[in-house]
């Protein structure tokens, strides 16, 4: 009898009281650490999956589980790109779900604040340990049974950084654990690092639909809308996730933990954890300074962080798109920041060769495309392609129509939260620090939205408390990351509204605290908007590469240039403080602080960040809004 090779896989069992003996199908379960073994035995006699899988972050682990979603139809080759793959969702499960996200804790204004008798909290929702138990109890037992529970563990940051957290996210989804391979660092080096009883971020996930199940499920999407709840436990640094496989609500790593967990440990241990862009801009004179900026989503954080500068001589490096840890050093008083995350999440539509190459080449290879279209040809497709797709190049939409390009200007290809998930060593201007455990120094800090009317182009702040002012009254235009529909001006303090693990109250005051230690080298503070437009609803400033003129300002303020002046809002630039050269705009327009309009603003900014604070509105902001009141009292 010929010798052939015979693949095999060596089963273990541990043996569940109530459940009985449950393969390990990967792994180790005895050489994992005592506490990680202590949950994880709970979390199998909870959810009852069929078997267990412990995750090592190896490339022939993420083969085989492509090779399942492939074949399982989850996951559809790009043939035209190196190892990239198409994923489309059931269509009820696509964007973030605030209305279903909670924050735990005995106390229920340790999660938001004393809002006013009548008014809806907006920053924040609390659920009292009792009724989320009530809650879970109806989901969680038995919602894995006949599904393998895989266990990923993660570092958020690089691992062994003092500025890093460590994570292990169980889940019954092996689209979750592909993109989580990709978004964090997933390695069986973790276990070295968790030591006796030393404290990691538990993240429990499951799509909800156990086996057998009576629900049809679409495009092998496994989801249960109807009972989608996310749930997170500061107190005990702990996420659990159920009915969603949508990468917002069940990459735990991301704004579960990243934002509103690591918020929390960031309050209690003195740092920040914070949705902004890490960036470096280097002049032709070859200084570089890094700045971090936090935008609300979809408003841009992406493509600036991968800014192509159209001045010549300037060059822009990327270290993170989405989520800055950040913290004093003791030595240096120097703002360290680091990127927790490996990968970028970007949203698709509107992303080309024009608004954001380097995103672009980043996906070419090794990503993952989640509803966005298809060509015939095998290549992604999604609305701001147009001009670099051939007309008549067949189609396939993310709900699977075909149609030819070009043909029919109703179509839609993409899902307008379609995302792609690719690792960030791929973009081409990576910085080489993008690693570094120590972190990036930070010089300023800027804030910014979508604001169609009445707000400058560029605003420095003119101290820290006015810094945190102009941060705390952030507005922008409505996106399509989370459920919202239809365009109205939010408020977004900070871009953190959907993301503060605490008290907001707190959390500004948090900020505040930071002026407290003469050490703290504290980073100029800054607000822009790239999006005001002109009577005929025509944006005034071009952005995309030209912003690199106001970055190139903000980096030259830094350096204490005399190149601000005083108006009621803040420091904007002295006329022709900015390089226009070879572009068309109208600087007063651009500039100008319109009397009615900013007195109506505060008015309704206090209004509202009273009516959502109440008693926890910090003393300091009040006094802002009041000094800003008379100064646009004054305005002729």
């Amino acid at each position: 009898m010929e010798d052939v090779n015979v693949p095999f896989v060596e089963v273990h069992y541990i043996t569940i009281q109530q459940v009985g003996n449950v393969p390990i199908t990967k792994g180790d379960f005895q050489s994992l650490p005592h506490q990680v073994q202590t949950w994880l035995a709970q979390m199998i006699q909870l959810c009852a999956p069929r078997a267990v899988y412990i995750c090592d972050g190896s490339e022939e682990e993420a083969e085989m589980v492509t090779n399942k979603l492939v074949e399982r139809g989850t996951l559809t080759k790009l043939t035209k790109y190196e190892n990239s793959y198409i994923c489309w969702t059931d269509p009820r499960d696509v964007a973030r779900v605030e209305s279903k996200t909670f924050i735990v804790t005995n106390n229920k204004y340790a999660s938001i604040p004393h809002s006013r008798e009548g008014v809806k909290c907006v920053l924040g929702q609390w659920m009292s340990p009792s009724d989320m138990k009530q809650e879970l109890d109806d989901r969680l037992p038995g919602c894995m049974a006949g599904r393998m529970l895989y266990v990923i563990p993660f570092s958020m940051g690089p691992i062994g950084s003092p500025l890093s957290k460590i994570g292990v996210q169980i889940t019954d989804s092996n689209y979750v654990l592909l993109s989580m391979r990709i978004m964090t660092r997933v390695s069986s080096e973790i276990w070295k690092h968790l030591r006796h009883n030393e404290e990691f971020v538990k993240c429990l996930h499951s799509t909800g639909v156990p086996r057998p199940h009576t629900q049809k499920i679409i495009n092998n999407w496994p989801c249960n809308p109807e009972k989608i709840l996310i749930c997170h436990f500061p107190d005990i640094r702990k996420v659990i996730s159920y009915g969603s496989g949508y990468g917002g609500n069940s990459l735990l790593g991301k704004k579960c933990f990243a934002l509103r967990i690591a918020g929390r440990i960031a309050y209690d241990e003195g740092w920040l954890a914070e949705h902004m862009l890490i960036m470096s801009i280097t002049n032709p004179k070859g200084e570089e300074k890094f700045i971090a900026a936090a935008f609300p989503s979809a408003c841009g954080k992406t493509n600036l962080a991968m800014l192509t500068p159209t001045m010549p001589g300037y060059t822009v490096r990327c270290i993170g798109d989405d989520i800055a840890w950040m913290r004093f050093d003791k030595q240096t008083g120097e703002l360290r920041a680091i990127n927790p995350e490996t990968g970028f999440f970007g949203v698709a539509p509107g992303t080309n060769m024009k608004t954001n190459p380097n995103a672009i080449l980043t996906c070419l290879k090794n990503s993952i495309f989640t509803n966005v279209g298809e060509t015939a040809d095998g290549g992604f497709y999604w609305e701001g392609l147009e001009n670099e797709t051939p007309p008549g190049t067949e189609i396939i939409s993310w709900t699977g129509e075909r149609y030819k390009l070009g043909e029919d200007k109703t179509k839609k290809s993409s899902h307008p939260n379609a995302r792609f998930c690719c690792p960030a060593r791929q973009c081409p201007i990576i910085h080489d620090k993008w690693e570094d455990p120590a972190g990036v120094p930070i010089s300023a800090i800027i804030f910014g939205g979508r604001r169609p009317e009445g707000v400058p182009l560029v605003i420095e702040s003119f101290d820290w408390k006015h810094g945190i002012f102009l941060a705390s009254q952030l507005k922008s235009e409505t996106t399509a990351a989370a459920e919202h529909t239809g365009k109205q001006i939010m408020h977004d303090p900070f871009a953190m509204r959907p993301f503060v693990g605490y008290n907001f109250g707190h959390y500004i005051q948090h900020w505040l605290d930071f002026e407290k230690d003469p050490k703290n080298k504290l980073p100029k503070i800054f607000h822009v908007n790239w999006f005001r437009l002109d009577e005929n609803k025509k944006f005034l400033w071009p952005g995309f590469g030209d912003n690199i003129r106001v970055l190139d300002w903000i980096v030259r303020r830094t350096n204490g240039e005399d190149i601000a002046e005083i108006s009621s809002v803040g420091l904007i630039p002295k006329k022709d403080s900015i390089n226009l050269q070879g572009l068309i705009v109208d600087w007063n327009k651009l500039m100008s602080v319109p009397k009615d309009y900013w007195k109506e603003d505060i008015d309704e900014t206090l209004s509202w960040l009273d009516g959502q604070l109440g008693e926890d509105l910090p003393h300091d902001i009040r006094i802002q809004i009041e000094q800003q009141k008379q100064r646009i009292s004054q305005i002729n």
